[in-house]
């Protein structure tokens, strides 16, 4: 598999997200997570990326018991802060998103200490004695905590050498804008803000980024699955899809027909073609997930296909096609 540089880090250009394995949208059983897990690392997949808010610390917990059994040196791992987990007063309701959960909930702290505690606590789920990439987590209303907390914190255990890479994750590329100037971060986590759908990151993160040298992990390339499968009841960023997102993605499927190819993997390989993207976190639940994403990374995609979505402005004359189409 192609690698990649984050920072001082040696990264597959390809890993595997952990939100599907800690029961989005769909309970994951342990046998489940263990062989998605299982055929990424079979596979090549060598960069990994967690949180404890998925699955309220399920992911992590599933990730660490085989990540730990790896050579700690063979591979890279992110995990995330500004939540820490605790069990409510009295029942925990059924989370909107994740399902079979543990108890615990998530509770935002972007505070110097909060974080620190949350890495320590992370550091327990996982098994493992260090991560390799931390990021600031969803700070979306809490910009002056993060900066003045978070970050460092973040900073701190970077210098010290705890962790390698520092940066945030989100779904916004605004927000990461004003983090790139205001905070030296080595990387961000950009979700669903870069694909076949949004080009949104073109008007000033990916600039900036290249710029500075900060390193783009690029999740949500699927926009929730309505690239994956565009149907009328699709998810886009996590909630039903619009009609008119929905008429652009069947468009984009009728498109990749037409030209013999699929429609994940134009996404893929979309996204996978601009320079600033590092590596692209793909999120699977089932090991057969998992060598789909890979195939459609190595699926040929013809070059007429590119040409003629870019003379019908299908997506942001800015972005670059692959094969430079």
């Amino acid at each position: 598999m192609k690698r990649s540089r984050l920072g001082s880090l040696d990264v597959t250009s390809i890993g595997l997200g952990s939100a599907p394995l800690g029961g989005l949208f769909t309970p994951v059983s342990d046998a489940d997570a263990e062989a998605t897990i299982a055929r990424a690392w079979s596979l090549g997949v060598r960069f990994f990326d967690t949180a404890p808010l998925y699955g309220f610390g399920l992911a992590e917990r599933r990730l660490g018991a085989f990540l730990r059994q790896q050579p700690r040196d063979s591979y890279a791992i992110s995990t995330k802060v500004g939540r820490l987990l605790r069990a409510p007063d009295g029942g925990a309701a059924e989370d909107e998103h994740y399902k079979g959960t543990p108890r615990e909930r998530p509770v935002f702290d972007f505070s110097h200490d909060g974080v620190l505690r949350s890495v320590e606590e992370s550091l327990v789920r996982l098994g493992l004695d260090r991560v390799d990439v931390l990021l600031v987590h969803d700070p979306d209303d809490h910009y002056d905590d993060a900066v003045a907390g978070a970050f460092r914190a973040l900073q701190r255990l970077r210098s010290e050498g705890t962790v390698k890479a520092i940066g945030a994750g989100m779904n916004q590329s605004e927000m990461l804008v004003r983090f790139a100037e205001a905070v030296p971060v080595d990387c961000f986590l950009l979700a669903g803000r870069y694909t076949l759908l949004d080009q949104g990151a073109l008007d000033a993160l990916f600039p900036l980024c290249t710029a500075k040298g900060i390193g783009i992990l690029l999740g949500g390339i699927y926009n929730s699955g309505i690239l994956a499968n565009p149907h009328t009841s699709a998810k886009f960023n996590y909630q039903d899809a619009d009609a008119s997102l929905v008429a652009r993605a069947l468009e984009l499927d009728a498109l990749c027909r037409k030209h013999g190819t699929e429609l994940k993997a134009a996404a893929l390989q979309f996204c996978m073609a601009h320079p600033a993207v590092t590596v692209a976190v793909m999120g699977a639940r089932n090991a057969a997930e998992v060598s789909d994403n890979i195939a459609m990374s190595e699926t040929a995609v013809p070059a007429a296909f590119w040409q003629e979505l870019r003379a019908r402005n299908l997506v942001d004359a800015r972005a670059p096609l692959p094969g430079g189409a």
